[in-house]
Protein backbone atom coordinates (compact mmCIF):
# COMPACT_ATOMS: atom_id res chain seq x y z
CA UNK A 1 0.00 0.00 0.00
CA UNK A 2 1.43 3.55 -1.17
CA UNK A 3 2.70 5.76 1.83
CA UNK A 4 0.79 9.70 1.92
CA UNK A 5 4.43 10.84 1.85
CA UNK A 6 5.00 8.61 -1.88
CA UNK A 7 2.30 9.90 -2.87
CA UNK A 8 2.16 13.65 -2.26
CA UNK A 9 6.13 13.45 -3.70
CA UNK A 10 4.50 11.86 -7.07
CA UNK A 11 1.96 14.56 -7.25
CA UNK A 12 4.62 17.21 -6.56
CA UNK A 13 6.90 15.96 -9.60
CA UNK A 14 4.16 15.68 -11.79
CA UNK A 15 2.89 19.41 -11.31
CA UNK A 16 6.37 20.86 -11.14
CA UNK A 17 7.32 19.09 -14.86
CA UNK A 18 3.79 20.18 -15.99
CA UNK A 19 4.35 23.70 -14.53
CA UNK A 20 7.52 24.29 -16.36
CA UNK A 21 6.76 22.98 -19.96
CA UNK A 22 4.41 25.97 -19.62
CA UNK A 23 6.68 28.79 -22.19
CA UNK A 24 7.69 32.12 -20.86
CA UNK A 25 5.61 35.31 -21.32
CA UNK A 26 6.09 37.29 -24.13
CA UNK A 27 8.12 40.53 -22.82
CA UNK A 28 8.67 43.67 -25.00
CA UNK A 29 11.75 46.25 -24.77
CA UNK A 30 11.14 48.97 -22.36
CA UNK A 31 10.36 52.10 -24.63
CA UNK A 32 13.41 55.31 -24.47
CA UNK A 33 13.06 57.40 -21.10
CA UNK A 34 11.88 60.90 -21.55
CA UNK A 35 14.43 63.65 -22.15
CA UNK A 36 14.41 66.14 -18.62
CA UNK A 37 12.49 69.06 -18.90
CA UNK A 38 13.57 72.13 -19.79
CA UNK A 39 16.04 73.67 -16.79
CA UNK A 40 17.25 70.68 -15.62
CA UNK A 41 20.19 69.72 -17.73
CA UNK A 42 22.76 68.57 -15.98
CA UNK A 43 25.75 71.82 -15.14
CA UNK A 44 28.81 70.95 -15.58
CA UNK A 45 29.62 73.86 -12.69
CA UNK A 46 27.70 72.28 -10.27
CA UNK A 47 29.84 69.54 -10.15
CA UNK A 48 32.89 69.29 -8.45
CA UNK A 49 36.13 69.04 -9.66
CA UNK A 50 38.37 66.32 -8.42
CA UNK A 51 42.16 66.51 -8.65
CA UNK A 52 44.20 63.14 -7.19
CA UNK A 53 48.19 63.77 -6.26
CA UNK A 54 50.95 62.08 -4.86
CA UNK A 55 52.39 63.98 -2.14
CA UNK A 56 54.94 61.53 -0.66
CA UNK A 57 53.85 58.14 0.18
CA UNK A 58 50.00 59.86 0.76
CA UNK A 59 47.33 60.53 -1.78
CA UNK A 60 45.54 63.62 -1.81
CA UNK A 61 42.55 64.18 -3.62
CA UNK A 62 41.31 68.13 -4.18
CA UNK A 63 37.70 68.84 -4.66
CA UNK A 64 36.71 72.66 -5.93
CA UNK A 65 33.38 73.89 -6.78
CA UNK A 66 33.23 76.50 -8.79
CA UNK A 67 36.96 76.78 -8.75
CA UNK A 68 37.10 77.33 -5.03
CA UNK A 69 39.21 74.43 -2.74
CA UNK A 70 36.55 73.08 -0.29
CA UNK A 71 37.73 69.65 0.53
CA UNK A 72 40.63 68.24 0.73
CA UNK A 73 40.81 63.86 1.06
CA UNK A 74 44.51 62.25 2.42
CA UNK A 75 45.03 59.02 2.01
CA UNK A 76 48.29 57.83 4.05
CA UNK A 77 49.93 54.56 3.51
CA UNK A 78 48.28 52.61 6.06
CA UNK A 79 44.69 53.38 4.49
CA UNK A 80 42.86 55.46 6.80
CA UNK A 81 42.04 58.11 5.27
CA UNK A 82 40.50 62.01 6.79
CA UNK A 83 39.52 64.97 5.71
CA UNK A 84 40.30 68.89 5.44
CA UNK A 85 37.16 70.95 5.03
CA UNK A 86 36.70 74.44 4.57
CA UNK A 87 33.11 75.30 5.99
CA UNK A 88 33.37 79.00 5.50
CA UNK A 89 35.06 79.58 2.11
CA UNK A 90 38.27 81.78 3.63
CA UNK A 91 40.84 79.27 3.43
CA UNK A 92 41.08 77.70 7.07
CA UNK A 93 40.67 74.08 6.84
CA UNK A 94 39.67 71.83 9.63
CA UNK A 95 40.50 68.11 10.17
CA UNK A 96 37.65 65.50 10.47
CA UNK A 97 38.57 61.62 10.37
CA UNK A 98 36.41 59.37 8.87
CA UNK A 99 35.06 58.10 12.22
CA UNK A 100 34.11 61.45 12.73
CA UNK A 101 30.60 61.62 13.08
CA UNK A 102 28.69 64.28 14.44
CA UNK A 103 26.48 66.63 13.58
CA UNK A 104 26.77 69.02 10.90
CA UNK A 105 25.37 72.39 10.85
CA UNK A 106 24.81 73.51 7.44
CA UNK A 107 26.93 76.98 6.64
CA UNK A 108 25.77 78.11 3.39
CA UNK A 109 27.32 81.14 1.90
CA UNK A 110 24.51 83.42 1.55
CA UNK A 111 26.14 86.42 -0.18
CA UNK A 112 29.34 87.52 -1.02
CA UNK A 113 31.10 91.24 -1.09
Amino acid sequence: MPRVKDIAALLLVVTASAWAQQPPPKLEPLPEPPPPPPGMELDSEIEPQVTIVRKGEDTVEEYRANGQLYMIKVTPPHGVPYYLYDDVGNGDFTRRDAQDAGIRVPKWVIKRW
